[in-house]
C-alpha cells in the first residue's frame, strides 16, 4: 500500500512538474519581449511553465503553435501543428506498423534553436517523436 501511494505521488509530481499554467503577469518581461519580437502578429492563447522554461501557446496565420523560451529569453524550440498528411512517409509507415489499428490524432513539426527538425505524432494519449528523416526516437505519455 505504501509503495502504491508513493508511486502515485511521484507520478503526480512528474505530471505537474512537466507543465503548469502560468499567469501572464508571472512571465518575466524579457521572455514576453522575446515572444512579441519574434511573433508580433501572433494571437497569444496562454503561458505554461515547463521544466524551468516558459511556453507560449498561440495562433499565427491560422496555424496553432507554441514556442519554448528559457528564463534568459532565448528561444529553445518552436512547435507547429501540421496535418497528419504532412508527416514524412517514414513516420506514418512506422505508426501504421507499430500502432496498428490506432489513428494519429495530431501531428507537429518541432524546430529547435539550432534548426534541427523533429516530428511528433499523437496516438491515443502517447506522443511519438521522430527525427527529420522519420526515424523513431521515443514515445512518452501525453500530458495535455
Amino acid at each position: 500500500m505504501k509503495k502504491t501511494i508513493l508511486l502515485l505521488a511521484i507520478g503526480f509530481a512528474a505530471i505537474t512538474a512537466n507543465a503548469q499554467k502560468v499567469k501572464e503577469a508571472d512571465v518575466p518581461a524579457d521572455v514576453k519581449k522575446a515572444f512579441s519580437t519574434k511573433y508580433p502578429t501572433a494571437k497569444l492563447k496562454g503561458w505554461e511553465k515547463e521544466n524551468g522554461n516558459f511556453e507560449a501557446e498561440f495562433n499565427l496565420d491560422k496555424a496553432e503553435m507554441s514556442v519554448l523560451i528559457d528564463a534568459k529569453a532565448n528561444i529553445v524550440e518552436t512547435e507547429t501543428e501540421i496535418k497528419v498528411s504532412e508527416l514524412p512517409k517514414a513516420v506514418t509507415d512506422y505508426c501504421a506498423k507499430q500502432y496498428a489499428g490506432k489513428k494519429i490524432k495530431e501531428a507537429s513539426k518541432i524546430v529547435d534553436a539550432k534548426g534541427a527538425t523533429t516530428y511528433e505524432a499523437e496516438i491515443e494519449k502517447m506522443d511519438v517523436l521522430f527525427d527529420s528523416t522519420g526515424k523513431f526516437i521515443k514515445e512518452s505519455k501525453d500530458n495535455d
